[in-house]
């Protein structure tokens, strides 16, 4: 086994408390894919499982991640993973998942089933947007007070909060007053179009969708919320998109409305900001870009 190191013994405690699972001694193999926290791969009763580790600082993040992955798996559209164990110690807060052998979406029926499931997901519709606890997109906190009004959620629990961390980090300058000028202008988007609370991934790129070994729809590392559908299918444009079967299966079944490329652009903004205040500069250029083609449109 590549990569080998061995789980601290008193996490493997806390797991076994949690769990039954007995991962002392255990041998544990570096996964690749994790940004923020460590993943590993842990074998106990002959059985691989996924161990996500990170501060103890960190529970609150494995506490929402738990939250978001029961209300996914609770809809059935997709397999998700199943949460086994969530808790910390003095030094180190873990997330112990049933393993999945995971596959690209590489074929045509891969992006047709996928969008299948994605549909059925969003016609899981609710009351209010947002969701029942606030709860995490990467390794930042993401407000989900329930509102009645998309496009109010939207500025207040999405946009306003990244643009406050961004002007922290020193960066409102570099993306100028049009950010902050677009904020009141974003419901004007909505005057023609009104989503309803669909049960949203909320973090849907390429690298939180697969299949398992059957061909089966897996989505894992959520950031759970209800909120406008194109949210979601916007976010899985961005970093590389999926299959073009996935796209021309999905519209088929819920055709974006008009106006679907502006709001793209406004909800990917989110994302992009998102990655500026957790990685840095390399995002700026990609935010500057995503405002001045929003102003363009809204600010004239």
């Amino acid at each position: 086994m590549s990569n080998v190191q061995k789980l601290n013994a008193e996490t493997a405690q806390a797991i076994k408390v949690l769990s039954g699972l007995d991962f002392s001694g255990a041998e544990a193999r570096a996964l690749g894919g994790g940004c923020i926290n460590r993943v590993l791969e842990v074998r106990a009763h002959d059985r691989p499982h996924c161990l996500k580790l990170n501060a103890a600082g960190a529970l609150p993040m494995f506490d929402a991640e738990a939250d978001g992955l029961a209300a996914l798996a609770g809809h059935g559209a997709f397999r998700v993973p199943q949460v086994l164990a969530c808790g910390a110690t003095a030094d180190e807060a873990f997330l112990l998942l049933e393993y999945i052998e995971l596959h690209p979406l590489s074929s045509a029926e891969d992006g047709r089933r996928f969008a299948e499931a994605l549909v059925q997901l969003h016609l899981d519709i609710g009351e209010d947007f947002g969701w029942g606890r606030d709860n995490f997109i990467g390794a930042s906190p993401q407000a989900n007070t329930p509102h009645h009004a998309w496009a109010q959620f939207f500025v207040r629990c999405r946009l306003a909060p990244q643009l406050e961390r961004a002007r922290s980090a020193g960066y409102g300058k570099a993306l100028g007053p049009e950010l902050e000028q677009l904020l009141p202008r974003v419901p004007a988007m909505f005057l023609d179009y009104c989503p309803r609370p669909s049960l949203l991934h909320g973090d849907l790129w390429n690298g939180n969708a697969a299949v398992d070994a059957g061909g089966r729809p897996v989505i894992f590392d959520p950031a759970v919320y209800r909120g406008d559908r194109d949210a979601d299918l916007a976010m899985s444009e961005l970093f590389g998109g999926f299959p073009t079967a996935f796209y021309a299966t999905y519209r088929a079944a819920l055709p974006p409305a008009e106006g679907y490329a502006q709001r793209k652009t406004l909800y990917n903004l989110y994302h992009v900001l998102n990655h500026l205040n957790l990685f840095g500069r390399a995002y700026l250029g990609q935010a500057e870009r995503m405002v001045r083609s929003l102003a363009s449109e809204l600010l004239r």
